[in-house]
């Protein structure tokens, strides 16, 4: 029995969304809720990712907007646009995603490493999981924001 046999038996539930035309899975422990999208206020001197704050239950929230964090081109929001309230680093922070699909349960067998040669940047990705004929791209929801970002957000959800 190999040292890597537990983990080759694992499985992982994801909670899957799409972003443009690809698909993402979110490990469903890092989801505390999906939300439809409710009215942003905007804050001055932000980056351009950071599309405002929400009150969420009278707790005030950060929320970005995934398509501008990874530089995707920027659509219009629309009936199947959903809030991700996530955890990053300890802060509660909203994403901002085009649709939420479904939740999955995925063989960790069933994963790989991001491929390095195509990736500039691969530290959002995880991985990528294969689910019957589609490819899942696994974000790694911790490193979408820095260390100086987190602090900024910190100081927005008073």
């Amino acid at each position: 029995m190999g040292k890597n046999d537990a983990i080759v038996d694992q499985e992982f539930q994801l909670v899957i969304f799409r972003l443009a035309q690809e698909e993402y899975g979110l490990p469903i422990t890092k989801v505390q809720e999906i939300n439809r999208l409710v009215p942003i206020t905007k804050l001055p001197q932000t980056p351009p990712f950071m599309e405002g704050i929400i009150n969420l239950r009278g707790q005030i929230i950060p929320v970005i907007d995934l398509r501008k964090r990874f530089t995707l081109a920027v659509s219009e929001y629309n009936d199947d646009s959903r809030i991700i309230i996530v955890e990053i680093d300890g802060e509660t922070v909203g994403v901002i995603v085009d649709a939420v699909a479904e939740v999955v349960q995925i063989a960790a067998a069933d994963v790989e490493p991001p491929p390095p040669s195509f990736i500039l940047d691969a530290k959002y990705i995880q991985g990528v999981g294969k689910l019957e004929d589609r490819l899942l791209i696994l974000l790694e929801i911790d490193q979408v924001l820095t260390s100086q970002e987190t602090i900024t957000l910190k100081q927005l959800a008073v």
